[in-house]
């Protein structure tokens, strides 16, 4: 792999990438995860607040530093040494924070894999990451055993089995093997964790955060929510996604703030769990806004303010969501709101001070005030961008221009006084209740149906999730439509994670083209608008 894209191109202020790197000096997350252990190892850290009626328990800086210190040392005694990785496939629970902490703590690389994955994505991630270990939720076991055979071993949790809930043959007996790890010497730009994401191809691509991208995540995101060490933040979304881990765990972790982590978002438990731990800062997604919208806000809660995509304002209640725009591969936020001056509903804020931004058109020039245009993002690769995809030169060189640019594939607008508003993803991409989904990944696997001719797949507008994949097929023969369609759900059921799989199956007799012969998804899409805005008949 090629660690990093760095080319000679100046980066905003005049700072060059290695005074950026230079300003963290030789630490790592292990740094971090120390920092506020010395400092405050009293104070509470983290707070588990179970969907299943079970109490709330809670952790110090100190005990949470223990368990991560157990953890590595029997990873470690289990053969993983420096730049081997271990796959991470948990939903929320404490167990996924400790084991991340733990596998890069001593140099090893944590690959966080959604657990909506399907056992042939699983499978390609097998293939291409080459992992040595999996550390996984017990109901994901039985399918990685068989899914995932390039494995030397797997370990099961039930979510806080390294806490002391389980010490016979599950992950709480990699914590008796010793009390601390050996030490290692890591270099701030070596690997720490991988994240699979969603693009144009028709496989995932596995995005690389150095040591130094996960702490600028962690202090570049604090900055941005204006946390502080006062702060109680809520975790919601999943840890397993950059929104989660890095905008959330890292970002309160950089200010010695406490958390509260739940199993996931609960509408009906939102408000309890965040009166009842007086949470001050929580980071949404569009669906949680839609869910919340007719909820009644109690009096007594304590938010500062919500982060989320756009700027929204709750009326009386006093709650403004803020908004920024960053992805996986730009690590924090090129486009924030200024936490002292509200924007207008809708947008996403200006430029952030710690990267260059610009809207461009199809030939990469810039786009006037009010034009729609790409946005593109440039700054210091493994640092404030990614350091490259995984066994995947070429796309890492593809994602850039020859000047150093990043494209982002999303378009955008700038208003006169330099606002941002999100128009629409520039490439074939849909985004499914937060959930980046690529056209041609599905697209790939309703094509192998035996009795498919040609295939489409476009997003159709949905009143929850935002967008949901839709295909549009071509019948090869006399193919029988109904039986068809059987077949192709029963495909997607196996090949793709459900936040992929198309809601609706659509036979056409053919595809409209473009003038050069490429199927034009536009006329699909509005197609599919007219019929959410038609009225019922």
């Amino acid at each position: 792999m090629n660690p990093a894209v760095a080319p000679p191109y100046p980066i905003v202020g005049g700072t060059d990438g290695d005074g950026i790197r230079a300003s963290f000096g030789d630490r790592t997350v292990p740094w971090l995860l120390d920092r506020y252990r010395t400092a405050v190892p009293d104070k509470v850290f983290l707070t588990w607040e179970p969907h299943t009626g079970v109490a709330a328990r809670s952790w110090t800086y100190e005990e949470f530093g223990i368990v991560v210190d157990r953890l590595a040392a029997g990873l470690q005694a289990r053969g993983i040494t420096p730049g081997e990785r271990v796959v991470l496939l948990m939903d929320n629970c404490p167990d996924f924070l400790a084991c991340w902490s733990a596998i890069v703590s001593i140099g090893a690389v944590a690959v966080c894999l959604n657990t909506r994955s399907s056992a042939d994505e699983l499978t390609y991630f097998d293939e291409h990451a080459t992992p040595r270990a999996a550390l996984v939720g017990a109901g994901f076991a039985e399918t990685v055993a068989t899914a995932m055979p390039g494995l030397s071993w797997t370990v099961s949790s039930t979510g806080t089995d390294a806490f002391g809930d389980s010490r016979d043959g599950a992950l709480g007996e990699l914590t008796t093997v010793a009390e601390t790890p050996t030490p290692v010497s890591i270099d701030p730009m070596a690997p720490a964790t991988i994240q699979y994401t969603s693009g144009t191809t028709a496989r995932p691509k596995a995005v690389v955060w150095t040591h130094t991208n996960c702490l600028w995540a962690a202090r570049t995101n604090a900055a941005h929510a204006g946390l502080r060490s006062d702060d109680t933040g809520l975790i919601t979304l999943p840890l397993f996604h950059t929104n989660a881990l890095g905008y959330s765990f890292l970002g309160l972790l950089w200010v010695g703030a406490s958390i509260v982590l739940t199993p996931g978002f609960s509408v009906s438990r939102f408000w309890d769990v965040s009166v009842r731990h007086g949470c001050t800062w929580v980071s949404v997604v569009s669906f949680m806004l839609r869910a919340l919208v007719d909820r009644p806000v109690p009096d007594e809660h304590t938010y500062r303010h919500w982060s989320g995509s756009a700027a929204v304002s709750w009326g009386p209640t006093g709650i403004r969501t803020t908004g920024w725009f960053g992805m996986t591969e730009t690590v924090s936020h090129p486009v924030v709101s200024e936490l002292a001056h509200p924007d207008p509903d809708g947008t996403m804020g200006v430029q952030a001070p710690e990267y260059a931004v610009a809207v461009v058109d199809e030939d990469g020039r810039p786009v006037p005030p009010g034009a729609v245009g790409e946005l593109w993002v440039r700054g210091v690769a493994g640092v404030s961008l990614f350091a490259g995809y995984y066994r995947n030169d070429e796309a890492t060189r593809d994602a850039f221009t020859e000047s150093g640019w990043f494209r982002t594939g999303d378009r955008v607008c700038q208003d006169r006084t330099g606002r941002f508003r999100y128009v629409e993803r520039a490439k074939d991409m849909l985004k499914v209740g937060g959930e980046n989904v690529a056209a041609a990944e599905v697209e790939r696997v309703v094509a192998t149906v035996p009795g498919v001719r040609e295939v489409a797949v476009v997003a159709a507008p949905d009143r929850m999730l935002g967008e949901v994949p839709v295909a549009f097929v071509i019948v090869a023969g006399s193919e029988d439509e109904s039986r068809l369609a059987s077949d192709i759900d029963a495909m997607c059921v196996r090949m793709l994670a459900d936040f992929k799989r198309p809601r609706r199956v659509l036979f056409v007799d053919e595809l409209p083209r473009s003038t050069l012969n490429k199927i034009a998804k536009a006329r699909l899409r509005a197609r599919l608008a007219d019929e959410v805005e038609a009225p019922a008949r």
